[in-house]
């Protein structure tokens, strides 16, 4: 049951076509549906403000199918994150309707109706982070977000940072993802009034001990605003980020 079904049985409530009951009757029948090896939550969007995302690695590619294909029963809109290309092309021949970012690892299916105004900027300190940037990126996109995305611009070379503030300054909600140090989100947190989500991500050499540092340097961080996800945890990221966006736009 989608968020447009739910709404339906809501306003024939409030036009009294059916009755309290009836329409907790409706509601309660489908909260979910048990493949038995997985279990799809079908009110996910209630709280997150997007159907249940899934997260494919470790699934096998039939196990996968049939989620995507229970998922798609209820919804418009689906988005699996962490899939290699050979899985999604696999699954594609099973399901043609859905689409894939090579870098992000992003399989999906986008509802073009799925918009919220304001946008997020997605900062990355270099070019090896892109991966997990583009992670934040698509899955903002598919969820209904406009992104500014702005790259390579981490404080080896901070003269690239300055020339992009005007664009980062006009963004509602800021992603910094950074590895080796990590000392980029500081950077962006003291040079605008925005809300920044933090991304260390495991690039970095032996002492980044796989983004351990970088996570650490951000937990760290003196700048106000500052909020911090895991380890190369992009799509945790544009999570936080689109329900600060839907928080801004709709009060």
């Amino acid at each position: 049951m989608n968020e447009k079904k739910v709404m339906d049985i809501l306003q024939k409530v409030q036009s009294n076509t059916i009755t309290l009951q009836e329409a907790y009757d409706l509601i309660k029948t489908n909260p979910y549906d048990d493949l038995g090896f997985a279990k799809i939550d079908n009110y996910r969007y209630i709280t997150s403000n997007y159907p249940e995302v899934v997260f494919c690695q470790g699934k096998t590619t039939d196990q996968l199918v049939k989620i995507f294909k229970t998922l798609l029963k209820n919804n418009n809109s689906l988005l699996g994150t962490r899939i290699p290309k050979d899985v999604y092309d696999e699954i594609k021949s099973l399901i043609p309707e859905l689409m894939y970012n090579e870098t992000a690892q992003i399989i999906y299916k986008k509802n073009q109706t799925f918009k919220t105004s304001g946008n997020i900027a997605v900062i990355t300190a270099g070019t090896a982070d892109i991966p997990v940037a583009e992670e934040a990126a698509v899955s903002l996109e598919v969820m209904g977000a406009e992104v500014n995305r702005v790259y390579d611009v981490g404080v080896a070379g901070i003269h690239r940072l300055f020339d992009k503030l005007e664009l980062i300054n006009q963004s509602s909600v800021i992603i910094v993802v950074a590895g080796m140090e990590g000392a980029l989100a500081s950077v962006v947190g003291g040079l605008t009034p925005k809300p920044v989500i933090a991304v260390p991500t495991s690039i970095g050499y032996g002492a980044n001990f796989n983004g351990l540092s970088a996570l650490l340097s951000m937990l760290n961080s003196c700048a106000n605003g500052v909020g911090v996800v895991n380890i190369d945890n992009g799509y945790g990221a544009a999570a936080l980020a689109f329900s600060i966006l839907r928080t801004i736009s709709h009060g």
